[in-house]
């Protein structure tokens, strides 16, 4: 099945996938707010671990420009827990078992019997339409792009919408 990769400016995908403690977060409860989603293969690997620990080291940040930062990757809610409790992360790690959202992100990748998702990052503003896509990331400077990006959509004049 392939499904188009969303662009910048469209309505980013809906997607209602539970986080390390079961509790469901969904798109629209981000509504308002700036988000920064970012899909990454697998928790606990040292370049996943790098980018977690690099978004929670610069959430202080994040969170002064109002965005949230959410993970996913194909990963258990127990791992979630696990790597969350030992790099002391602040924001959720979602668990996208099947795939399914990674998918309408462009972000799942399939070849035979092996499934990863690819370290994709979007950033969705306020109105739910995505700002900033980031296909290729340096988990090592990926936080400080994202917030000088913030920065730079910010200060943008919204524009509104044609619909």
């Amino acid at each position: 099945m392939i499904t188009a990769k969303p662009e910048v400016g469209q309505p980013a995908p809906p997607f209602a996938l539970p986080d390390h403690t079961g509790a469901v977060h969904r798109l629209d409860q981000y509504a308002g707010h700036w988000l920064v989603l970012y899909f990454y293969p697998k928790d606990d690997t040292p370049v996943c671990s790098r980018e977690a620990c690099g978004f929670r080291d610069d959430m202080g940040a994040i969170k002064a420009l109002g965005a949230h930062v959410v993970g996913v990757s194909l990963d258990s809610p127990q791992s979630h827990a696990s790597f969350r409790e030992k790099y002391r992360l602040t924001f959720p790690l979602l668990t996208d078992t099947g795939g399914e959202t990674a998918r309408r992100y462009g972000s799942h990748f399939q070849f035979a019997c092996l499934r990863f998702l690819k370290r994709h990052t979007f950033i969705i503003d306020p109105r739910g339409r995505i700002a900033r896509i980031y296909r290729s990331v340096a988990s090592s400077r990926h936080s400080r792009e994202i917030i000088d990006d913030l920065r730079e959509l910010q200060s943008i004049p919204p524009t509104r919408d044609k619909d």
